[in-house]
């Protein structure tokens, strides 16, 4: 199995750059497909961000696309994902997922394993 651990929250002020890592903890890390989910207070968790294992592509939802990149690290097993460009309405527990045979990249359902999160909260 995999376990992850995300890291890098924070509270910062619109307009401010966090970069989130997922460590994992083992070495088939690199046969995952890997994405970031975030769940705000009262309302459902959403896609934010994968790289597909297939073929390494990186796909982003709309609200964030153009301010967030996802990246890996197979070597160090690890993903990231660099968030610029803030805003209030990203403020949410951030988590990262892993999955083997996803077919609907967006679908959390699709993923095998969760990290347990990691805060971001970001102020007007």
């Amino acid at each position: 199995q995999v376990q992850l651990v995300e890291s890098g929250g924070g509270l910062v002020q619109a307009g401010a750059s966090l970069r989130l890592s997922c460590a994992a903890s083992e070495r088939t890390f690199n046969t995952y497909t890997m994405g970031w989910f975030r769940q705000a207070p009262g309302k459902e968790r959403e896609f934010v961000a994968v790289n597909r294992w297939s073929d390494g592509r990186t796909y982003y939802a709309d609200s964030v696309k153009g301010r967030f990149t996802i990246s890996r690290d197979n070597a160090k097993n690890t993903v990231s994902l660099q968030m610029n460009n803030l805003k209030p309405e990203d403020t949410a527990v951030y988590y990262c997922a892993a999955g083997r045979g996803v077919v609907i990249v967006d679908q959390g359902g699709e993923y095998n394993y969760w990290g347990q999160g990691t805060q971001v909260t970001v102020s007007s």
